[in-house]
């Protein structure tokens, strides 16, 4: 699993030890997120305001294209395709006929 190699990887610090260590751990976080664990189980990342808002900015980029690509699946799976077809549709309505 991807998350997990990527947390192996990451400074750990134990959170019984953080209070003794915070201001290592808060300058460790400015370069690169830093993982606390509490009875060998990760349980809370630290990491700077800088990334948190490029991980938010990317989060609403990756939302957007998942929008676009749906918008475009509508669109090409969609029964009335061109003017003409849509205008005809709204006559065939307005006239009452099925």
């Amino acid at each position: 699993m991807e998350t997990m190699e990527t947390m192996e990887t990451m400074q750990t610090y134990n959170l019984i030890d953080a209070p003794d260590k915070h201001g290592e751990i808060f300058d460790q976080a400015a370069i690169e997120p830093v993982l606390l664990i509490q009875e060998s189980q990760p349980s809370y990342v630290i990491f700077s305001a800088e990334l948190y808002e490029k991980m938010i900015n990317r989060i609403q980029e990756l939302e957007d294209q998942i929008l676009l690509e749906k918008a475009k699946t509508a669109i090409s799976e969609s029964e009335m395709v061109g003017t003409e077809v849509f205008t005809s549709a709204l006559e065939i309505l307005a006239n009452g006929e099925t």
